[in-house]
């Protein structure tokens, strides 16, 4: 029987877990194991007790889980576990495969010594943006969250409330929010702002959004700019020229100065997200006022942005954090642990797992295999020009 392994999340402030105990069904359903390791989804709320009752068994060690499992589940690999990460790498061996967060584009370094190991990875953050991977993308979920967490910090830190209100003291004018990035968190952000009586605006590189931002009764802000190919084939951002992030900086910093609140939410898988509010920006803003920058981990959206810090510059204060997911674990959890499970009934056939190289959710979260980098992107970033041939 291939047996599934759940491990406790090592990374700094991460409190989510891979699987939660109401998902474990569909794994034994599918002829699967299931060993966690003791206290795994404890930071999330969910006791040992939880797992144990719906059928899967809890090893008191992190090594009994490596040592038992061959199919392991992890919310952040070692690339995506920069602090503690290369401590489980002793314990990864030829016989494992491991589904998460892997930070592949950035982290190649992680990807060659899981290799190295003989390894087998597959990175979540990677799956192919296509009608029938979206139950599996784990990258949208997060980012769900993320922007809903997002706008509350932003209420919370705010110098006034959101909502419009008439009071015997007279009539309080709602807040003005900005959007910067009409994503999976950008709309999300968009959402939530609106049901807290918010007046929100949204800006987007991609015109064809204004749909979506308008739908959800946000203003869509037009700058007289065209981008050359948005999106690559796989339904994520690319880069733009220097010329172009300049020129947008100077549409947008008319509605920045505005705003009470900005939400910042543009990135580029693999880059240094673009900065998008500068200095001047920031200066022009009202004392008082909030930004918030989910693109920080990525070297953030606004220039004065500090990754996992709160800077208050002229009185605006700008938060950068990096995984507000796992500030609302409970939640994020049963998100990520059903875009996993989804992704391993993908990958399972009769209890066995098969790698198909013709399939391309399987060819696009492919990162390591039989003992190499076998993503042409990772191998290109890790100076390997070669192509190689992946086997089921």
């Amino acid at each position: 029987m291939l047996l599934v392994g759940v491990t406790r999340e090592t990374a700094p402030g991460e409190r989510r877990v891979a699987l939660v105990p109401a998902h474990i069904s569909l794994l034994t359903k599918a002829g699967l194991g299931v060993l966690v390791e003791a206290g795994a989804g404890a930071a999330a709320g969910f006791r040992d007790e939880e797992y144990t009752e719906k059928g899967a068994e809890v090893a008191p060690s992190r090594e009994e889980v490596f040592g038992g499992a061959q199919l392991l589940l992890q919310v952040r690999t070692p690339g995506a576990n920069r602090a503690n990460g290369d401590a489980d790498l002793p314990l990864f061996g030829s016989q494992h495969v491991v589904i998460g967060f892997a930070d592949p584009l950035d982290a190649f370094d992680s990807a060659a010594a899981l290799a190295s190991r003989g390894t087998t990875c597959l990175a979540v953050e990677l799956v192919p943006r296509i009608t029938r991977a979206q139950s599996m993308d784990a990258l949208s979920s997060m980012a769900t969250v993320g922007g809903y967490k997002a706008v509350l910090l932003a209420a919370s830190a705010l110098s006034r409330m959101f909502p419009m209100l008439t009071t015997a003291a007279g009539t309080l004018m709602p807040a003005r929010v900005l959007v910067i990035g009409a994503g999976v968190a950008g709309l999300q952000a968009i959402a939530v702002a609106r049901r807290l009586g918010g007046r929100v605006e949204a800006y987007d590189v991609r015109p064809a959004v204004k749909e979506q931002i308008e739908s959800l009764g946000a203003k869509f802000v037009e700058l007289p700019l065209e981008a050359t190919a948005a999106e690559d084939k796989s339904g994520y951002a690319t880069a733009q020229d220097e010329s172009f992030y300049r020129r947008q900086q100077e549409l947008l910093a008319r509605t920045v100065a505005s705003s009470d609140a900005v939400i910042s939410t543009a990135v580029v898988p693999g880059k240094r997200a673009p900065v998008l509010i500068t200095r001047d920006m920031v200066s022009a803003m009202a004392a008082g006022s909030v930004i918030v920058d989910l693109a920080a981990e990525r070297g953030g959206n606004c220039e004065l942005t500090k990754a996992d810090e709160t800077v208050v510059v002229e009185g605006v204060t700008i938060f950068g954090p990096t995984n507000l997911a796992a500030s609302v674990p409970y939640h994020a959890s049963q998100m990520y642990s059903k875009n996993l499970v989804t992704f391993v009934q993908h990958l399972v056939r009769k209890g066995e797992l098969l790698l198909d190289p013709e399939d391309e959710i399987t060819r696009e979260t492919l990162v390591t295999h039989n003992g190499a980098v076998v993503h042409p992107r990772i191998r290109a970033l890790l100076g390997l020009s070669e192509a190689v041939e992946v086997k089921g």
